[in-house]
């Protein structure tokens, strides 16, 4: 096959594709279908819902059930940050980014698979295949996001990376709207409950991401492949972290922006993660069946994202990127503030409509702000990405620790999420330190 120029329609189409591929982990493992399921297994109630006991024994130690999945969550992210070094700087080297990506995709769909077998008895084969399917996804994206500036010029890069989220919570809806039929309509389909339909929906998960990525993969090149030999390759991707961060000094712009993105990417990931569980715990849902409530308000979420994907990238055009930024990251403040007092399915509703919209303007935003902040001539863009993706999943390891000991010392989520405002707001002050350089096109 004739290799794609880069800035090429196909190849950024292609490119953008493996969002549309990987975001059914996000939607249905990560937000909608997994955490439902880990609350059934997990909290017990009584007739009229109420929450008797939500303590899950592990490993001799009794945890509450949100606290030991946001563990397990920010262990997850720990293993990702430190394998991240190591793999782009193996990926570098021998310039196959592609394999890297196809690895990492592969492990983190067979993983989904594995959620087949969850269950209280062989708990600890559960939280694993969780874990590895969380570390596939974050993985493949070290190597996903690098190719940005690769396959797509700095004029084209917000909307591409805006494309990439819109096919993602497009594709994710889609999966999310046939497994929501498979289980509230289970017993048209020939099944006795939602449990076996449920599960099932974690196999679709990983057929998906598999089937899906082919298309990406078909078209990308393999990366940007190093001169020299390098004798201690491993650690390549240390080093060059170090030369990154050393570069740093030289580059005040990049520099103030990594460490807003780091405070308040913290407190995004964090709530996008917990959202849900927030949902089965803290809500009256009454007579209303919270299974469908719930998946309601995250496809509420992914539908209003793409709006906030591209709305954002337009004002970007208009006002700057990190004034766009800025903008968001008060909304956010607002939300986490309502949260605290919201009660009813009806406020949640309204709090998931207002997530949406500035959950898919920060992510999008954010990518390619960092991207356009990269040094001109940049071939050597997965080390850099990788800077950026452990400063993020380093964030989300603290974030998801914090949101777990909170939760665990007060016996509340509710003062988890009102902790987050903390992050918003320092986030904002760093923001307004970064000098008005960025602009889209």
């Amino acid at each position: 096959m004739k290799k794609l120029p880069k800035g090429s329609k196909k190849l950024i189409r292609a490119w953008a594709f493996y969002d549309w591929a990987n975001s059914v982990y996000s939607l249905v493992i990560s937000s909608a279908i997994f955490p439902i399921f880990y609350g059934a297994l997990t909290i017990v109630k009584d007739d009229n819902g109420a929450v008797l006991d939500d303590t899950v024994r592990y490993l001799g130690f009794d945890f509450n059930n949100d606290a030991l999945i946001s563990y397990v969550t920010a262990l997850a992210f720990l293993m990702v940050s430190v394998l991240s070094p190591f793999l782009s700087g193996i990926a570098d080297y021998v310039g196959n980014k592609k394999n890297f990506l196809k690895f990492f995709c592969y492990l983190g769909a067979v993983s989904c698979i594995g959620l087949f077998w969850f269950n209280l008895e062989t708990l600890w084969f559960g939280l694993l295949c969780y874990f590895l399917a969380l570390v596939g996804f974050w993985a493949s994206l070290v190597f996903y996001n690098s190719y940005l500036p690769d396959i797509a010029y700095p004029d084209q890069q917000d909307k591409a990376s805006a494309k990439g989220f819109s096919l993602g919570y497009i594709g994710s809806v889609i999966l999310l709207v046939i497994c929501l039929i498979m289980i509230l309509y289970h017993d048209l389909f020939g099944f006795e409950n939602e449990g076996l339909p449920t599960r099932i929906s974690f196999v679709l998960t990983g057929v998906w991401w598999i089937g899906f990525s082919q298309y990406t993969y078909y078209y990308l090149p393999k990366g940007n492949k190093k001169s020299g030999l390098t004798r201690n390759v491993l650690f390549n991707g240390f080093r060059e972290l170090k030369g990154i961060w050393k570069a740093l000094k030289d580059n005040l712009t990049l520099k103030r922006y990594l460490a807003a993105f780091f405070v308040y990417s913290m407190a995004v990931q964090t709530i996008m993660l917990v959202a849900t569980y927030f949902g089965i715990e803290e809500l009256d849902w009454g007579q209303q069946d919270s299974t469908f409530g719930l998946i309601v308000s995250i496809l509420l979420i992914q539908l209003v994202a793409i709006v906030g994907a591209t709305l954002t990238s337009r004002l970007a055009i208009i006002y700057g990127n990190i004034k766009i930024l800025i903008f968001i990251n008060l909304i956010w403040i607002a939300i986490c503030g309502y949260a605290y007092f919201i009660t009813t399915p009806f406020q949640f509703y309204f709090a998931a409509a207002s997530v949406g919209l500035v959950m898919g303007g920060i992510q999008s935003l954010s990518r390619s702000t960092y991207s356009k902040m990269l040094p001109p001539d940049t071939l050597d863009t997965a080390s850099y990405f990788s800077f950026y993706d452990v400063s993020e999943k380093i964030g989300i390891v603290i974030g998801m620790f914090l949101y777990g000991l909170v939760a665990q010392i007060t016996g509340s989520i509710r003062n988890s999420i009102l902790f987050l405002v903390i992050f918003f707001i320092v986030g904002v002050i760093l923001l307004l330190r970064v000098p008005r350089v960025i602009k889209a096109k």
